[in-house]
């Protein structure tokens, strides 16, 4: 009797180990009602803790005075320079040990503060460079005009940085999206489980890595099309408006008045 050949043994075991579609479709259902709304809430705390702190340190990275942009280029290089997972239990972990718990024992806050607090390190490297990309003219002719130095930066030069480094921020609200599964580590609740730490316990109990490809598929579905909409803004803003949606200029009303024919006189 000839032995049965290893090769589809090896591939039976590796479709069955990754592509068991009974268990993706069992492990489905948790992943989109608990997992995915939850992994929204922290990205989306995350990236608007992180824009918001990203602001200021990028303010305070451009001033002229050396003790100002020091604290800003110390928590820039720092959150930048650590791995995420020591600064998710630094914060996690750390402060609530320390005596320090704005959030109380609820690990949800702190796992939004870890992320935001990341992200907002690298957020303001990208608009510090898209507001020194900004022509100095721009500034200049703004203070012509009356304004004070923060109305300028804010109504002037910080919407033209911030148009030129979309794409940059996409790629970060992308990595926000994806780091926040590892707030897993600080040992969220029930109820408060985001895609991976439901993934790695339905793992944990069938020995099976089918929840993981299920959970991955829930990243996709939201990373992917955030970085097509963001890609389709930056290409209109770069673009302008379509010709179609160019209002058509029209001529002025003049008023009618007789036309002088040749000498001088009216016919």
């Amino acid at each position: 009797m000839t032995p049965p050949s290893p090769i589809p043994l090896a591939s039976n075991a590796l479709v069955n180990t990754f592509f068991d579609w009974d268990l993706i479709a069992r492990t489905f259902p948790r992943l989109i009602t608990e997992g995915l709304l939850n992994t929204l809430i922290i990205a989306a705390g995350a990236i608007v803790l992180g824009v918001a702190i990203a602001l200021l340190a990028a303010m305070l990275l451009l001033s002229n005075r050396w003790w100002v942009r020091l604290p800003a280029r110390l928590y820039v290089d720092v959150f930048r320079g650590l791995p995420v997972i020591i600064t998710v239990m630094l914060v996690g972990v750390g402060l609530p040990a320390a005596g320090f718990r704005p959030f109380g024992t609820d690990p949800f806050g702190y796992a939004i503060l870890a992320i935001g607090i990341i992200s907002g390190a690298y957020t303001a490297e990208i608009f510090r460079s898209g507001i020194q990309s900004v022509d100095p003219g721009q500034l200049q002719a703004a203070r012509s005009l009356g304004m004070s130095y923060l109305s300028a930066m804010r109504l002037v030069v910080v919407p033209q940085g911030v148009r030129r480094v979309l794409p940059a921020l996409a790629g970060q609200f992308v990595k926000d999206i994806k780091e926040s599964s590892l707030v897993y580590l600080l040992g969220l609740a029930a109820g408060q489980r985001e895609l991976y730490f439901i993934a790695q316990e339905e793992v944990s109990r069938t020995y099976n890595s089918s929840p993981l490809i299920a959970a991955g598929l829930c990243y996709l579905a939201l990373t992917i099309p955030m970085t097509y909409l963001v890609n389709h803004l930056d290409r209109r803003l770069r673009d302008g408006p379509r010709p179609g949606n160019t209002p058509a200029l029209t001529e002025p009303d003049l008023p009618k008045t007789p036309v002088p024919a040749a000498g001088g006189e009216n016919r």
